[in-house]
């Protein structure tokens, strides 16, 4: 998912944190997250949050962000080939040992 509309790529980064703590809320839970996430950025007004997660699961996740960052837009997109294909293996690696 993209989030847009951010005057320059250190206001993009410092939004992570807000961010992470809606996909995360405890950060010392045990076990993997739920949704497999990462963060990168795309041009120096947009913050890429890759997810990990079914079609309904992602729409939820979006609407949990657009709540947080408000009144930044918030949109899912389809990946990106090779751009966060280290989610799909931590999923698998960590719902396999379950």
């Amino acid at each position: 998912m993209r989030i847009a509309g951010f005057a320059n790529v250190d206001e993009a980064l410092a939004m992570q944190e807000t961010i992470a703590r809606v996909l995360c809320p405890e950060p010392e839970h045990s076990g993997p997250c739920e949704v497999p996430w990462g963060f990168s950025v795309d041009g120096a007004d947009q913050l890429v949050l890759g997810i990990y997660a079914t079609a309904e699961k992602a729409a939820s996740v979006v609407e949990d962000v657009r709540r947080a960052v408000d009144p930044r837009e918030v949109t899912l997109t389809d990946g990106t080939p090779g751009r966060f294909d280290d989610l799909a293996d931590q999923y698998r690696i960590e719902h396999t040992a379950r």
